[in-house]
């Protein structure tokens, strides 16, 4: 089957196949599946030009989930009349976007808008949240969102056809050749719900998915199964050393280590490393699954 999905490379912080958005050509002009941070619009604008297509042309903009490299430029398409269609859990951020900046530049600190450009309200009447499995009819293209959470509480997954954009449930493959690798940020990473949500691409009937980082794959078992088995292999390995009560300062260097190690002996080539990190900064997986565990022994304890 020929592809009905564009790839456009972000080129995110100067790197190539690190970061990407969709377009889909339809019978009613372009959508955008991802938008990539509003600091890469301008990659964006360009591929729409190739295609003799504005900003203002794309009047429908589909999100995988809210955080800044999926879509952090939602609101600028907002600006020039596009609706924004999401998850429900993510509606409210995307309204008052306020904690989400003030997360992102805690984090960042002056890099804030560097990496991630700005950030600013849509309208609650250009956002448009789904349920699981409902179908959205644009021209003569229809996308079916199934929730697919693990990675984050408000992530969905875009269904066209027998393809599917999986932002980061189906994780982050850099190259034809690469390792896939679970981007694991806080604050609600769930191995369970992710788990959970694999399967529920597994059922798919599906020849391709596209990752936000980065590209097409299509030999999808082998992809399934390599994800699933460095989840619970991150997973694991985070949870002695959070029994130990080490230090996220301690446990940080050595979780790089392993996970680079990981990658090298994977046969994932040198340059491609860097694209690696930018895509899955190994640092915010690990505080990621650091805080998955101290939940779920928190829970366990009442």
């Amino acid at each position: 089957m020929e592809s009905m999905i564009e790839i456009i490379d972000l080129l995110f912080q100067g790197t190539e196949q690190s970061t990407a958005a969709f377009l889909k050509e339809t019978s009613e002009g372009p959508i955008i599946i991802e938008t990539g941070p509003h600091a890469t619009l301008a990659q964006v604008e360009q591929f729409l030009a190739t295609k003799n297509y504005h900003l203002s042309d794309v009047k429908h903009v589909f999100i995988t989930h809210i955080h800044l490299d999926h879509a952090g430029a939602a609101w600028a398409f907002a600006r020039h009349g596009a609706t924004v269609y999401l998850h429900p859990f993510g509606e409210r951020h995307m309204i008052d976007p306020s904690k989400l900046m003030d997360s992102a530049k805690r984090i960042y600190k002056e890099r804030m808008y560097e990496l991630w450009g700005d950030l600013q309200p849509i309208p609650a009447n250009q956002l448009v949240t789904v349920a699981n499995g409902e179908k959205i009819t644009v021209g003569d293209t229809e996308l079916i969102a199934w929730f697919t959470p693990g990675h984050a509480k408000h992530h969905l997954s875009w269904q066209i056809g027998k393809e599917l954009i999986a932002g980061d449930v189906a994780g982050v493959k850099i190259g034809a050749t690469g390792m896939v690798v679970p981007p694991c940020p806080p604050p609600d990473i769930n191995i369970e719900d992710w788990m959970n949500s694999i399967a529920v691409l597994e059922a798919l009937d599906l020849e391709h998915i596209y990752l936000t980082h980065f590209g097409k794959v299509s030999n999808l078992p082998k992809h399934y199964t390599d994800l699933k088995f460095i989840l619970q292999d991150w997973s694991n390995w985070i949870l002695p050393h959070f029994k130990a009560n080490r230090s996220f300062e301690e446990i940080a260097p050595l979780f790089s280590a392993y996970t680079l190690q990981q990658l090298i002996d994977y046969g994932v080539e040198k340059e491609i490393l860097a694209s690696y990190e930018k895509s899955n900064p190994t640092v915010m997986s690990a505080i990621g699954l650091l805080r998955y565990w101290k939940k779920k022994f928190e829970k366990q304890m009442g």
